[in-house]
């Protein structure tokens, strides 16, 4: 299986798993804005702890219709960005395109199965820390970290595996799920307490670890979520909740996309990461007080 792929959203996510991709020999095409001539000048470069790699020769395109139609496209886009999508994708798509949607929080499959049928669709989870650190270039703090992989509505098919061998076989622990719903409440986990906290008081995941009263709230937090999930017919043990906080520890001063994106002016996930999952969870009856409290608290700050 060589199927040509599409990058939609080359932002960190986006250039850090295109560029694994291409380095191991698939034909990846990306879409680039602000990045565009600087990497068609000097290509990608991807440093991590092992080392730094780069891909000097780079499909990089202004649009979609000069891609064209591909086997695979990965979306990478922020959701608040989703409005594009239907602009987007048409010049992209094949009567077999698969639609792999790596984004944050709730929504998205639902709504990209609305754009291209759900038949298209699959979704992933990144378990990863890394950012843009300059143009075409990113820097991986916990990388390559575990992609979780699943089809939208139905358990995994065989193409299903042979996508997930694909990042395989870049490096890219990949582990295909028969559950897509129940991984992402897991992301949740979190998803929600440290980009949520990070952002609220301005600080890194190291600074919430080292604070007693921030750590029960995350701590909180965690068990609101796996609660929900609970209530939803998603089951999230202990041991799983307790080795989010383990992992995260090693990261040291690590600051989560949500508060880099703040800071930096950018539009926050808001409603993907902390809305839609209280409204959920509402919808089925539970309460969810304490992210009640810090969704309403994200919303003001954002708005401002």
């Amino acid at each position: 299986m060589n199927p040509s792929i599409a990058i939609v959203g080359s932002g960190a996510i986006g250039t850090y798993y295109g560029a694994r991709l291409a380095l191991a020999g698939a034909d990846v095409r990306f879409l680039m804005r602000g990045d565009l001539a600087a990497v068609r000048s000097h290509g990608l470069t991807l440093r991590e702890k092992d080392g730094v790699r780069r891909l000097p020769q780079v499909a990089a395109f202004a649009t979609t219709g000069e891609i064209g139609p591909v086997d695979v496209v990965v979306i990478t886009l922020k959701t608040t960005a989703n409005g594009e999508l239907a602009r987007l994708l048409p010049p992209l798509l094949g009567p077999d395109t698969m639609v792999l949607t790596l984004q944050n929080g709730l929504g998205s499959d639902e709504f990209m199965a609305a754009l291209v049928g759900a038949e298209r669709v699959l979704g992933g989870l990144c378990f990863i820390s890394i950012m843009r650190t300059a143009p075409g270039e990113v820097t991986g703090y916990h990388s390559p970290g575990v992609l979780t992989l699943g089809e939208f509505g139905r358990p995994v098919l065989d193409r299903t595996r042979a996508l997930a061998a694909l990042f395989t076989g870049a490096g890219v622990d990949c582990r295909p799920v028969d559950s897509l719903a129940e991984a992402r409440w897991r992301k949740l986990v979190w998803n929600i307490p440290f980009n949520g906290l990070t952002l609220e008081h301005g600080i890194t995941v190291e600074d919430v670890l080292a604070d007693a009263a921030l750590t029960a709230e995350l701590r909180g937090l965690m068990d609101e979520v796996a609660g929900a999930a609970g209530r939803l017919g998603f089951f999230i043990p202990e041991k799983f909740i307790q080795s989010q906080i383990d992992v995260t520890r090693p990261m040291g001063p690590y600051r989560p996309s949500s508060a880099v994106d703040h800071l930096a002016g950018r539009e926050v996930e808001v409603e993907a990461i902390w809305g839609e999952p209280l409204r959920r969870a509402q919808a089925a009856g539970l309460a969810m007080p304490r992210l009640g409290r810090l969704y309403a608290r994200l919303k003001e700050l954002t708005a401002r």
